[in-house]
């Protein structure tokens, strides 16, 4: 990877950090839920890694039990060749992640209408 283009997904990573400790500053709400009435994908991910910094685990896996995946997410993001550098792990990854988002999202829409 060249240092020019590590330097831009840092640029990157640090605005959309920004953005997101503007949000959190503010206390703006989901604009998924404000638009649609139901909880987006990522419903509880705040609240999950806010669990984790307080080392509560059990919570964090109650709030959202994909709060794993997000460093995973953003070394497959920092690295140009994957995190394995192998072709199908690393396709393997992403569509498990995928689809753990996928079923606690289903999950979350069932538990609504139940």
């Amino acid at each position: 990877m060249k240092i020019s283009h590590l330097k831009e997904k840092l640029i990157f990573t640090a605005a959309y950090g920004g953005i997101l400790l503007i949000g959190w500053y503010f206390d703006l709400p989901c604009l998924f839920f404000s638009l649609l009435g139901i909880p987006c994908p990522g419903c509880g991910m705040s609240r999950a890694w806010f669990a984790v910094c307080r080392l509560d685990i059990v919570a964090a896996f109650s709030f959202h039990p994909m709060f794993w995946s997000i460093p995973l997410l953003y070394l497959y993001f920092l690295s140009d060749n994957g995190i394995f550098h192998r072709k199908i792990p690393d396709r393997l990854l992403l569509i498990g992640i995928a689809l753990g988002f996928a079923a606690w999202w289903c999950y979350r829409l069932i538990s609504l209408v139940f």
